[in-house]
């Protein structure tokens, strides 16, 4: 009796990608024990291979979020359920305690019965998405949550509790969390106590569980951009490579592996050049086969936009990942005396930076007249607002439209200011000699990364168009002392750049880029010119729409040109 199938539209669908790709081996295997091994290696083995990449979500979404906005969301849902009223006002020792007491339970704190503001129901819907799409397209279309602006142990609990509300974490005595918490370490002082808080939230019986239920795998995020525009390029750098020193030794120690996301820009200002040196420049240990990394803008388009191009990028990341975990490090026998330098070298760095950007009065004003910044902010160029809040304040502008104004008027300050103060001071005081410095040059693949990459930086500024754009402050006087500072400051970080290299030339050990930008830059140098004139008559009162147009294609045009340029 034959046996009769059920309709295909009747049929169930698949649970999730790995059972229809399950199917689809099975299928491969009779084909090839039917000898019809051609039919299994052609078009089947582009859909097996789409299928587990791919999965039936095509690309996973992260989830991000800032925790501040944690914060207002838990201290609302403790006050509504009249468990604390005061949450906000608690010391983190005392939400640490709060916090840890409620996921120890299922318990919901949202009641159907009450009413919520806009922030709560908000984030809770987004969550709800989240597991309907999980539920919908398997657990690899949405498997992280960041942190952004992570600060402390009950940042990390914070997302728990939101995440038990939308039935992502099931407490109990075998805990069931469906996403990964991703802590983003962004500012100087959060990647100075990052391995701390990690060590502390992991000392934590209830976090620990969470850990374990996903693998004992712990990812951590560390912000560039942000660490960048806080502390200046030089501090940047070295507060990033502490830090994933530290949480490798912070994860070691509780039996953790740790994955490491490195949340890079484009520019050499937000972490950008070139990605293979960058991998082999961290700290042992911290890639153990394994590591994340962003791509953005123009980036994205010059590197994985043409197929042959994009493999070997792919490629260039695959081996860097490989060589970083695998390979033999020759031991650094002055290890200990270059790190007592870059730590030297990063607070001189830290305090020249600051005192520009910080202490110089009126700083702000002349970078928004300096620079087309207010212009960039009107451009349909991403999601966000150029600034976090409605302020002047360095603090609430974002990293991005910060960096990608000072590539605009050809100053790229971002990734070099600071570093020839540092470098001045520290030999003026007899903490050491040159000789040292470039010995690390040689030795350490992370110093001669940073070297290299600001190496490049200062071969695309240029000071003379930069003068041009200082015209556009009004106040004679700060424009001449901001001017003033800044370029004498790229003068010292070109004169011991030099020292330590021993390079006289920009770009020496890398004549392709070299010719490339000497070949661009007769075309580039004119739209600066056009862009400082279509400025002046925008500011001046020329609204017509025309005049905007020509200078968003202005923008537009300089980011080609530069290329590594937001």
């Amino acid at each position: 009796m034959r046996a009769h199938l059920a309709p295909l539209a009747a049929r169930p669908a698949y649970v999730d990608a790995d059972a229809f790709g399950a199917d689809l081996d099975t299928l491969a295997r009779g084909l090839e024990a039917q000898r019809a091994g051609r039919l299994a290696r052609g078009r089947l083995r582009t859909l097996r291979r789409q299928v587990s990449v791919f999965g039936f979500h095509l690309a996973p979404i992260d989830l991000r979020q800032s925790s501040d906005e944690h914060e207002s969301v838990v201290a609302e849902l403790l006050a509504r359920a009249e468990v604390e009223p005061g949450y906000v006002s608690l010391d983190e020792a005392a939400r640490v305690a709060l916090l840890a007491r409620e996921l120890a339970g299922p318990r919901p704190l949202r009641s159907p019965h009450l009413q919520y503001s806009a922030l709560l129901e908000g984030e809770l819907a987004i969550l709800a998405a989240a597991a309907a799409g999980r539920r919908r397209f398997g657990p690899r279309a949405v498997r992280h949550y960041v942190i952004s602006h992570c600060k402390s142990v009950s940042d990390l609990l914070e997302v728990g509790i939101v995440l038990r509300e939308a039935g992502l974490l099931r407490p109990g005595p075998e805990p069931a969390l469906e996403l990964d918490i991703v802590p983003l370490f962004e500012s100087i002082a959060d990647l100075e106590r990052c391995g701390e808080v990690l060590d502390a939230a992991l000392s934590l019986p209830v976090y620990r569980s969470w850990v374990g239920s996903r693998g004992n795998e712990q990812e951590v995020m560390l912000g560039y951009s942000d660490s960048n525009k806080d502390g200046g390029y030089l501090t940047s750098n070295w507060s990033l490579y502490k830090a994933g020193t530290d949480l490798v030794r912070v994860c070691h120690r509780h039996g953790v592996r740790l994955r490491l996301f490195h949340g890079r820009g484009g520019t050499v200002g937000r972490g950008g050049g070139p990605s293979y040196d960058a991998i082999l420049a961290q700290p042992a240990g911290s890639v153990d086969g394994a590591l994340r990394l962003t791509e953005h803008g123009e980036v994205i388009a010059s590197k994985y936009a043409d197929p042959d191009t994009s493999r070997r990028n792919l490629e260039a990341l695959a081996a860097a990942t490989l060589e970083a975990s695998l390979a033999a490090r020759p031991a650094h026998a002055e290890r200990e005396r270059h790190v007592e330098i870059m730590e030297a070298l990063a607070k001189l760095a830290f305090h020249a930076y600051r005192e520009l950007v910080s202490e110089t009065p009126g700083f702000m004003e002349y970078f928004r007249a300096s620079t087309p910044i207010a212009e960039i902010a009107a451009l349909n160029i991403g999601s966000r607002p150029a600034a976090r809040k409605r302020s002047a304040r360095l603090e609430d502008l974002r990293a991005i439209p910060w960096v990608f104004s000072w590539a605009q008027c050809r100053l790229m300050l971002p990734g070099w200011y600071g570093f020839g103060a540092a470098v001045e001071q520290w030999l003026g005081a007899g903490s050491g000699a040159i000789e040292e410095l470039r010995t690390m040059q040689r030795s350490w693949p992370f110093f001669r990364a940073v070297l290299s990459n600001m190496d490049m930086v200062l071969a695309k500024t240029d000071l003379a168009i930069a003068s041009r754009y200082a015209e556009l402050v009004p106040d004679a006087a700060l424009r001449e002392r901001v001017f003033g500072r800044i370029a004498a400051e790229w003068q010292r970080s070109r004169k011991w750049l030099v020292e330590i290299t021993g390079e006289t030339a920009f770009l020496a050990d890398n004549p392709t880029l070299a010719r490339s930008i000497r070949n661009r830059f007769p075309y580039l140098d004119p739209l600066n010119h056009l862009q400082v004139e279509l400025l002046r008559r925008y500011r001046a009162g020329d609204a017509d729409e025309r005049t905007r147009r020509a200078i968003h294609l202005t923008i537009n045009g300089v980011a080609a040109g530069l290329r590594n340029s937001g």
